[in-house]
């Protein structure tokens, strides 16, 4: 497993290439499961060395589209609505949750953001931190 640290306009992300065929990776962006799919790549990954093949493409200007990594089990994702910085979170790993319930707090264009449970569970796993820069779909956690 390779690992990177990608900035992309300003923010760090870090990247673990967890498996390359042919032009899909699978990979994880500050521990958050995704599978892209790499354009413009012409060589054949059987050949060519991990670093021509992997990083080339991740470290391009502009970022591959990409695809949240299918769920394990019966997790449910709760994404984020917009870009921006998370501010507080109110609830933790392992914490029974009910709909409409306040999970973190994320401001966004000097804005706060509350990001509520849409329905009943438990969290399962909470995948960033206060201060974290987030993007819009990133999954911010899951609840089971």
């Amino acid at each position: 497993m390779k690992k990177y640290v990608v900035k992309i306009h300003g923010t760090e992300y870090a990247v673990k290439i967890k498996n390359v065929e042919g032009k899909t990776a699978q990979l994880t962006v500050n521990d958050v499961p995704y599978e892209v799919e790499i354009e413009g790549l012409t060589t054949n990954p059987t050949r060519v060395t991990t670093k021509t093949n992997i990083q080339q493409p991740v470290m391009q200007s502009e970022v591959p589209v990409t695809k949240p990594a299918p769920a394990s089990g019966s997790a449910y994702p709760i994404k984020s609505p917009l870009p921006g910085v998370i501010l507080d979170l109110v609830a933790r790993e392992g914490d029974t949750v009910k709909p409409g319930q306040l999970l973190m707090v994320l401001e966004a264009m000097k804005m706060e953001n509350n990001i509520e449970s849409d329905r009943a569970g438990v969290i399962e796993k909470i995948n960033f931190h206060k201060g974290d820069s987030v993007l819009e779909g990133d999954v911010l956690l899951t609840i089971k």
